[in-house]
C-alpha cells in the first residue's frame, strides 16, 4: 500500500538526518582540534517504481564519509617539534603502548601533531603517538630501505643520542708563505702553523703544519718541505707526511701552487688540491691548494701569515634541541655547535586518502579501500614537505557546520512530519471501517 511506502520512507529520512546531525555534532565539537578531518554524510535515494499506477516510496539511505584528503590552514607555533604537512600525504606514527610492550607497531597515520620527548626519549603526543623514521648511520646517512614497507621504520628516539663528538676528517690550509723566504740569502728558518682537529673520541688534538724552505746558490728556489707533524702520534713517527711543493713565480699566475710532490706519509690529488695524511685516530684530508689556483698556500712577498684555516668535526657536545626540517630529517643540535642527522622521517601516502579509517586522536589506519601504502621523501613525488613550527588546523568550519544545522533540523521535522499526516491518514482509515 502506497500510504505505508510514505511512512517507511519518512521512518528513513529522520534516521539519515540523525545521522546527519552526528556528523555535524563532532565537526562542531573539533572545531579547534589540530588534524581533524571534516565528517559529512552523503545521502542517496531508494526507488521501489510504480504498480500499476501507484507510486511507492523508497525512502533514502546515508553513508558516511571523512574528507582526509582535505587540507586544513597551517598555524605557526613556538615548538619546533609541532610538525604538519604542507601538501599531500601524512607523518607515520605508533601507539606508545606498543612500543613499551615490544612486539609489532601497529601503523599510523596522522596529517600533524605536537610531539615531544618523553622521560626514555620517545618522540611522542601527549595523547599517546610516537613518531615513527628511518634511524640513521654514525655518519648521518639514511640506509637505502624498501618503501612500500614499514619494516626499517622505528620509533624516534633521541636520547640515545644525547653526547656526541664528531672527528676531523676534512681541513683546509690557506697560509701566506713569504717568497723572500726561498732566496739563497735567507736564513732558511722553519714556519709553523698549529691547526687544532678532533680525534675520534672528541680530544682536541694538535696538527703542525712546518714549511722549510729550498735554498738555491744563487736566486730564488720558490721551493718548500711541507711536513705535518701530529701531537696524537708518538714522536719517533713524526712527521707523519712530507710534501715538496713548488711556487709559480710565473706572470699571471705567479704566487700560486705550481707541483706538489708527496715525499712520505701520503699522496696529492692535483683535481682537489688535498693531501691525504694520516694521523693516530685516522685519514684526514688536507686541502693546499690545487696547481694554478689562488686558493689553499701562496707564496707571495708578505709576512707568513694563515690567510683561512677550515675544519670539520667537533668536541664531545651535550643535546641540547631537536629540529625537523623540510625534508623530514631530525637533526640533533649539541651545545659545541655540533650538527648530526639521526632520523629521517617519510611522508605516508596511499592511492585513496578518504578510503582510509579513522582512529581516535586525528589518526588513520590503512584499510582495502585505502590501497596500499608507500612512503616518499618528503617534498617528492605527490608528497609535501614537513613543516615544523605549525599545526595544520581542523578542516571543519564552524559557521558551515551551523548552517547545516539549521537544514538538518528542518528536514528531520519534515520527515517527522509525514510520520505524523500518515498516522493520521491511517487513524481515518480506521474510523471508516467503524
Amino acid at each position: 500500500m502506497t500510504i505505508s511506502s510514505s511512512l517507511n520512507a519518512g521512518v528513513t529520512g529522520l534516521s539519515v538526518n540523525a545521522s546527519k546531525l552526528a556528523t555535524i555534532a563532532d565537526n562542531i565539537a573539533n572545531g579547534s582540534t589540530h588534524g581533524y578531518k571534516r565528517a559529512d554524510v552523503d545521502f542517496f535515494s531508494l526507488a521501489l517504481g510504480q504498480q500499476g499506477g501507484s507510486y511507492t516510496a523508497g525512502g533514502v539511505r546515508a553513508t558516511s564519509v571523512r574528507d582526509v584528503a582535505a587540507q586544513g590552514s597551517l598555524a605557526s607555533t613556538n615548538n619546533p617539534l609541532d610538525l604538519a604537512i604542507s601538501g599531500r600525504g601524512m607523518l607515520p606514527v605508533t601507539q606508545i603502548a606498543a612500543v613499551k610492550n615490544g612486539g609489532v607497531l601497529p601503523l599510523l597515520m596522522t596529517s600533524t601533531a605536537s610531539f615531544s620527548p618523553d622521560a626514555e626519549g620517545f618522540l611522542r603526543t601527549t595523547s599517546g603517538l610516537v613518531l615513527m623514521g628511518w634511524a640513521a648511520d654514525e655518519n648521518g646517512e639514511i640506509p637505502n630501505v624498501p618503501r612500500d614497507t614499514t619494516n626499517a621504520l622505528t620509533p624516534v628516539e633521541i636520547y640515545s643520542q644525547r653526547f656526541a663528538a664528531s672527528p676531523t676528517t676534512q681541513l683546509g690550509l690557506g697560509v701566506n708563505i713569504p717568497a723572500t723566504a726561498t732566496a739563497s740569502t735567507a736564513s732558511g728558518d722553519t714556519l709553523t702553523v698549529p691547526v687544532e682537529y678532533f680525534d675520534n673520541l672528541g680530544a682536541s688534538q694538535t696538527l703542525t703544519a712546518s714549511f722549510t724552505p729550498t735554498l738555491p746558490a744563487t736566486g730564488s728556489s720558490n721551493t718548500w718541505t711541507l711536513g705535518f707533524a701530529d701531537s696524537a702520534t708518538a714522536p719517533a713517527f713524526n712527521p707523519v707526511a712530507e710534501y715538496e711543493i713548488v711556487f709559480d713565480d710565473s706572470r699571471g699566475s705567479g704566487g700560486s701552487v705550481l707541483s706538489v710532490t708527496a715525499l712520505s706519509g701520503g699522496t696529492y690529488d692535483p683535481l682537489t688540491g688535498a693531501a691525504a695524511i694520516t694521523v693516530d685516530g685516522g685519514p684526514i684530508a688536507v686541502s693546499i691548494g690545487i696547481p694554478g689556483s689562488s686558493s689553499g698556500l701562496t707564496q707571495l712577498s708578505a709576512d707568513f701569515a694563515p690567510t683561512s684555516v677550515t675544519k670539520n668535526g667537533s668536541p664531545v657536545g651535550i643535546l641540547t634541541s631537536v629540529e625537523v626540517d623540510e625534508n623530514g630529517y631530525i637533526n640533533a643540535i649539541y651545545d659545541s655547535g655540533f650538527i648530526r642527522r639521526i632520523f629521517q622521517v617519510p611522508v605516508a601516502d596511499v592511492p585513496n586518502l578518504n578510503g582510509l579509517k579513522s582512529e581516535n586522536n586525528q589518526a588513520f589506519s590503512i584499510t582495502e579501500a585505502s590501497g596500499s601504502l608507500y612512503l616518499w621523501d618528503a617534498g617528492d613525488g605527490p608528497t609535501g614537505s614537513v613543516i615544523s613550527y605549525a599545526l595544520q588546523e581542523s578542516t571543519a568550519d564552524i559557521a558551515g557546520e551551523l548552517t547545516d544545522l539549521i537544514q538538518t533540523q528542518r528536514a528531520y521535522s519534515s520527515n517527522a512530519k509525514v510520520i505524523q499526516t500518515v498516522d493520521e491518514m491511517l487513524q481515518e482509515t480506521t474510523n471508516i471501517k467503524r
